[in-house]
């Protein structure tokens, strides 16, 4: 029998009373905020860095909650059942204590089982008589049933959301100086790779578009053996060490009480840990830059992230950084587009690989290296073992030494872009690892990982392998999970759990002993950082102050928008204190768009006198620095047409920009033969409907009185061409296709007066070659206001 609720009603009370529902959510956003204000900053995080913290590692920071509302996962505990139980007793962990794996071809063959036995028939179960029972001797049922039912393994918990081709590296030149490693041994060497882009946060079904950090890994098939150069699109990343991986991870996932947000990093959980993580801000940097919504995975550049060696064959080594240059340019979507594109195609980035590669567009990056020595390193200001922090070009500058080509698409999307397992261990003899803290748990999880998803990670869950000790750790989720956590928090340092559960520290909890002999001495083994990681603003600010002022509008628009998601106020507060460190201006623009009043003191930083910077300024970390080869190849184009428009002039449109490489497409109000006003006929190969304006570079409307009324009367159209305007792309408009501007709203100057570059106004079938030029420069952001006045 159920036991009775407790006293407390969920019904409202009389006119302008309130509820007790209400109140005790009222009570529940108070204390989180209370729970979370005290914990201001990371406290200890000044004390991470040098030997002799090493030695004897601090406990963590905690706060008492007022009552068990903050840390609960829900409000309604205390509804209980003789399935849910009491509420679980504080401190407890009750389900721990005592004992109580190619291709494949069918064509003029028959059917088989799996063991190779022809099967007569496929339609049928075996049964004792037309109407009887079926038989539990039909192992062709079984054979059958049983491999369908075990079809899916286990996603990714990071980077589920994959897409993948096969294609080619070559060699420019003999790099045996540096590496005896096989890519590199020969001008002209051909080396097969397959190449696997994916989205970092979402899950295997989420969308392509989210704003996110994007993997790019590459396998390279050598003659001695598999090189996983295994990287993503962003150089630095969140963390100093493998040991914050699963903190951070959990703290971007979906919340656990509700399992949302998905895809997305604009919830308490992840600005509460990158609050107080102030090693994260520059990795933020780019996240909220234009970097963190690529236009195509053909337009992203891709980074080893951490410091590598090469080694010859003398067995000398050098310091190297891997860097993907993709020779289309590096091009991005804009927020508002990509959020659009969401919802007309989620599979947008997978499909545009795709069809480049099917079209004949290959997709091409150049392979640049940066190489250093040991000796260069050390004078460095910042630590190459960091990965947090890039080598600024104008300290190394690039060395461009092989090409990448990516010519052939997958035949089975589960048996290789799903099934293919990337490791960072996996190098080749020229080829070796750093110190890098991060890069060495990496070789670690990624083997292990592999073999999880074939299994689960929760067997010591299984009670003969339970252990009567307490167990209270972070880790969540897996196949077979025994134990119901409370509470939102799976992550540390957290102020949302009030610290807890907190690090035991050097007096009751497990501490490595730092060397067999001579355990004070320097190189002993210690939990602990060099100092030069304590900088963790310095680069931060140099990233924003290399944007240009378009993107750095966009990078405090998308903090704007990620903290406004954020619904515990310290949170905002602290991550806008945090801002303070690395660029004053920008805090302020990112606290004015949160309302907030007046600017929060700044946190306190880890390192209180970072070292001089060589380099403040940078100019190849702003995209706009990377414009490509100006060429219009690959990019998708939308001729708007309706009945009634000047078709030849609209073909002829179509092949001056399929001339250039532009895949062209005409979309009307609906699919199929469109009549033009000169006798010639086009066909819409799509419509407004289907293939919004949002999926298209560049948008044009063609000269056609009839045409232009009928489409003056479709909605799609205005908003096609203010979502056009408003994504700063360039727009062509020929004749009396002009007058949509005034029914859209659309101004043909810029805020300053000036003409608008990218709105091509012509009469005629003039202005296609001007109309090139635009596209050429992907966007145009002089016309961009915020808040957007189209």
């Amino acid at each position: 029998m159920a036991k009775s609720p407790p006293t407390r009603p969920t019904a409202k009370g009389p006119p302008g009373e309130t509820s007790a529902a209400d109140a005790i959510l009222r009570r529940k956003a108070q204390q989180t905020d209370d729970l979370a204000k005290a914990v201001p900053w990371n406290d200890n995080k000044s004390l991470e860095h040098g030997f002799s913290q090493g030695l004897a590692p601090a406990k963590g920071v905690t706060a008492q909650p007022r009552s068990p509302l903050p840390t609960g996962s829900t409000v309604s505990e205390a509804n209980t059942s003789e399935k849910t139980g009491d509420p679980v007793a504080e401190g407890l962990n009750a389900v721990h204590g005592r004992l109580d794996r190619v291709r494949a071809d069918a064509a003029g063959q028959a059917l088989t089982t799996n063991q190779g036995v022809a099967i007569a028939d496929n339609q049928n179960s075996l049964k004792a008589g037309l109407r009887g029972p079926v038989l539990l001797e039909d192992f062709i049922l079984r054979d059958k049933l049983t491999h369908f039912d075990h079809e899916r393994i286990p996603e990714r918990i990071v980077h589920a959301r994959g897409s993948a081709a096969h294609g080619y590296f070559e060699c420019y030149e003999p790099l045996t100086e540096l590496t005896r490693a096989a890519p590199f041994q020969a001008a002209g060497q051909v080396t097969p790779v397959f190449v696997r882009f994916s989205t970092v946060a979402g899950e295997r079904g989420s969308k392509d578009t989210a704003r996110d950090v994007r993997g790019f890994a590459v396998k390279f098939y050598t003659d001695e053996g598999n090189w996983d150069l295994v990287g993503n699109n962003m150089p630095v990343f969140f963390i100093q060490d493998a040991m914050k991986f699963p903190d951070l991870v959990h703290a971007v996932k979906p919340e656990p009480h509700h399992a949302m947000p998905q895809a997305a990093s604009a919830h308490d959980t992840f600005w509460d840990f990158v609050s107080l993580m102030p090693e994260s801000t520059h990795m933020l940097m780019w996240l909220m830059s234009d970097r963190a919504i690529p236009r195509s995975y053909a337009t992203m550049q891709g980074f080893g992230v951490h410091t590598y060696r090469l080694v010859n064959a003398a067995g000398e080594s050098v310091f190297v950084k891997f860097h993907w240059l993709p020779q289309a340019g590096t091009h991005s979507l804009v927020w508002d587009e990509a959020v659009k594109i969401s919802g007309a195609d989620p599979d947008y980035h997978r499909r545009d690989l795709w069809e480049r590669i099917e079209a004949g567009a290959y997709p091409t990056y150049e392979l640049a290296l940066q190489v250093f020595t040991e000796e260069q390193a050390e004078r460095f200001s910042f630590d190459v073992l960091d990965a947090t922090k890039i080598v600024p070009e104008e300290l190394v500058p690039l060395r461009p030494v092989g090409r990448m080509v990516l010519n052939r698409n997958p035949d089975n999307f589960f048996a290789e872009t799903e099934q293919v397992a990337f490791c960072t261990a996996n190098v080749v003899p020229g080829i070796d690892f750093s110190n890098d803290p991060l890069l060495a748990g990496r070789i670690h999880s990624y083997v292990d990982t592999q073999i999880s998803r074939l299994g689960g990670p929760n067997f010591h869950e299984i009670p003969i392998n339970a252990p009567i000790a307490p167990v209270h750790n972070n880790q969540r989720d897996g196949m077979h999970r025994q134990t119901i956590h409370r509470g939102r928090v799976s992550y540390e340092p957290n102020s949302l759990g009030g610290g807890c559960p907190f690090q035991a520290g050097a007096a009751q909890g497990f501490v490595s002993v730092p060397a067999r002999l001579q355990a004070k001495e320097e190189q002993g083994k210690v939990r602990a950082k060099p100092e030069k990681f304590a900088d963790h603003h310095t680069q931060a600010t140099l990233f924003y102050d290399s944007q240009t002022p378009v993107e750095q509008a966009h990078i405090a628009a998308a903090f704007r928008f990620e903290l406004s998601k954020v619904t515990v106020p310290a949170i905002r507060a602290r991550m806008v204190a945090s801002l303070r460190n690395a660029s004053e201006a920008l805090a302020q623009a990112v606290a004015d768009g949160l309302g907030m009043d007046e600017l929060p003191p700044p946190l306190p930083r880890a390192l209180a006198t970072p070292a001089k910077p060589e380099v403040r300024q940078s100019p190849a970390l702003s995209l706009m620095a990377r414009p490509g080869d100006g060429r219009i190849a690959g990019r998708r184009i939308a001729v708007i047409v309706a009945h009634g428009v000047q078709g030849a002039a609209a073909e002829r449109l179509q092949a001056a920009l399929a001339a250039q490489g532009a895949v062209v497409e005409f979309v009307a109000p609906r699919v199929g033969r469109v009549r033009g006003a000169d006798g010639v006929d086009l066909e819409a190969t799509a419509s407004l409907e289907n293939k919004p304006g949002v999926l298209f570079d560049a948008l044009a409307w063609p000269h056609g009185e009839e045409g232009v009324a009928t489409l003056a009367r479709d909605g799609h159209t205005m908003e096609a061409l203010k979502d056009g305007y408003r994504h700063a792309k360039a727009l062509l408009l020929v004749g009396a296709a002009q007058t949509l501007l005034d029914m859209a709203g659309v101004p043909t100057t810029t805020a300053t007066g000036d003409p608008d570059p990218g709105l091509v106004l012509a009469d005629g079938e003039e202005g296609a070659d001007a109309f090139v030029a635009a596209i050429a420069r992907h966007r145009h952001p002089e016309r961009e206001t915020d808040p957007p006045q189209v």
